[in-house]
């Protein structure tokens, strides 16, 4: 009888579950040799992408700008999914976001950020440019004409890259939760796809059921908060940088790589319950959206697959 073998461990700034199926092709040494080079992959993409690590990669870029510098193959990976994405997206998802969500109070890491009552120098506008004037790539290097934030796309790549990592070491049952950032493989210990909870719904509304496929959920329920008598979070809409809605608490979107789930996701958030839904239907995302009235809306092509 097929077993789990689960581990929890926090990197990335969020709480990682991994659950590996015990079988009679591998067993629970296997897992726990797999799941220490795992949390090593881990610390390493960790050190390429956070902002709040002072030697990170990004950051020694982010004190580089208006050059080209020579990057490593994921900020390389990450900068051309993020011009692709922008072009796709109409421009709401751009990783030149970090100036405003400094400027609003997120600069550490947000367990430990004080949120002091600063005044809001609403005057530092996004960007008005496009991102392919700020954001190049040329061989092995890249230029940075603003500070970037890879935050809305690193989670799920991450994710990915582990994903594969697993697969390509012969686990070919197993599930990987990168903070709500989830792709899972195979079937679980009982046989069966894996059945995903949406955060916020009841199970006995809505299960997602996964198989070789990912899912990734976008919200606010964490990372808000009050600065000087106004409300803030931490999903930035470059079109409108000081609109802060909450009127959608989440918006849950299934597709076949966690990096896409995770881009889509925040957009489909970033345009609203009622743009977001026209976009998703149009686009052909299985998309979840959950209001703070309790209100749950599905695209058609997640009413199709639910």
């Amino acid at each position: 009888m097929n077993s789990i073998f689960s581990q929890e461990f926090r990197a990335l700034g969020t709480e990682i579950k991994i659950f590996l199926v015990i079988d009679k092709e591998k067993n629970i040494e296997d897992a726990k040799d797999i799941l220490e080079e795992i949390k090593k992959i881990y610390q390493d993409k960790e050190k390429i992408f956070s902002r709040f690590i002072e030697k990170s990669e990004l950051s020694k870029l982010n004190e580089n700008l208006g050059i080209f510098k020579t990057a490593s193959e994921d900020i390389l990976f990450l900068a051309q999914k993020s011009l692709e994405y922008y072009k796709e997206s109409g421009g709401y998802f751009d990783p030149r976001i970090l100036e405003i969500l400094e400027n609003v109070g997120y600069e550490k890491d947000f367990r430990i950020n004080t949120f002091s009552q600063k005044e809001i120098e609403k005057d530092k506008i996004f960007p008005k440019n496009k991102l392919t004037d700020d954001l190049k790539i040329k061989d092995d290097q890249v230029f940075f004409g603003q500070r970037m934030d890879f935050s809305g796309i690193a989670k799920g790549y991450i994710t990915d890259l582990i994903s594969q990592y697993l697969e390509n070491s012969g686990w070919q049952n197993f599930l990987v939760d990168s903070g709500g950032d989830i792709f899972a493989k195979g079937k679980n210990e009982s046989k069966e796809s894996w059945g995903i909870e949406v955060e916020g719904i009841s199970q006995d509304k809505i299960i997602l059921n996964l198989e070789n496929s990912a899912v990734a959920t976008s919200g606010i329920t964490r990372k808000k908060w009050e600065t000087s008598g106004e409300k803030y979070h931490h999903l930035i809409n470059p079109l409108r940088p000081y609109d802060f809605s909450f009127d959608l608490k989440s918006v849950t979107v299934k597709a076949e790589i966690c990096e896409r789930a995770d881009v889509l996701a925040k957009v489909l958030y970033l345009m609203g319950q009622k743009r977001g839904m026209e976009y998703a239907n149009q686009k052909k995302i299985p998309a979840i959206f959950l209001d703070y009235r309790g209100n749950v809306y599905l695209s058609e092509k997640m009413k199709q697959i639910i």
